[in-house]
């Protein structure tokens, strides 16, 4: 097979699996979203989903959100980890969307990356889920995917992303971006990975990840 086919091969086959996709994350708009995408850094999306309904009860916009103190905020979310982080983060950036941009969220990718505790995976996920802007935010599981599937070489999240972003037709790369996090979820996982389901990496997978996984089930 050559790239080319192996990129139609993982697309057909995503496609076939989750023909609609669900956002992971619990959200009513953009602000909702970025907040959620913010707690779900070192977190699951379980997780988040389980917090979020009671921050978004007390405060789901920028100026609610401030007239909580930092340490209220923390207490509310702190089940996610990194809590003392994160709570300065939405505090200072609810401040700024208010200040900069009248309480909205901006559609641009580096206004949001300028926005305390937002890095380029969150700001990649709100353009792409909240605005429909081609992103390709490169979480684990496309880090893992890209690399057992041969079509990144896995140094780091900015190669895999760039690799993502070259191999892919940008009308995919919203809706792809999450067929390979659900996938990875379900089919490809780090751990306790079942070879013989993931019907991708089986076809196209890097013969050495594929060797190594064959000789510990030995």
């Amino acid at each position: 097979m050559t790239k080319q086919e192996k990129v139609q091969f993982v697309i057909d086959t995503l496609n076939d699996i989750y023909p609609e996709i669900p956002i992971p994350l619990d959200h009513k708009d953009p602000y909702t979203l970025l907040i959620a995408v913010l707690l779900s850094a070192q977190s699951t999306d379980v997780k988040v989903n389980q917090i979020t309904p009671k921050l978004f009860e007390i405060a789901d916009n920028p100026f609610k959100m401030v007239k909580l103190t930092v340490e209220e905020i923390r207490e509310i979310i702190k089940p996610v980890g990194l809590s003392p982080m994160k709570s300065k983060g939405i505090h200072g950036l609810s401040e700024i969307l208010i200040e900069k941009y009248n309480g909205e969220v901006p559609a641009n990718l580096d206004a949001l990356e300028e926005l305390p505790a937002v890095g380029h995976k969150t700001a990649s996920v709100v353009v792409a889920q909240a605005f429909n802007i081609p992103a390709f935010p490169v979480d684990t599981h496309i880090h893992r995917l890209m690399y057992r599937w041969n079509l990144s070489n896995g140094k780091n999240v900015k190669q895999t992303e760039k690799d993502a972003k070259r191999l892919f037709p940008k009308e995919l790369w919203n809706k792809l971006h999450l067929q390979i996090i659900w996938y990875g979820r379900q089919y490809s996982p780090a751990r306790g990975w079942d070879l013989g389901k993931d019907i991708i990496t089986n076809t196209i997978g890097r013969k050495s990840v594929i060797n190594e996984q064959l000789k510990k089930k030995k």
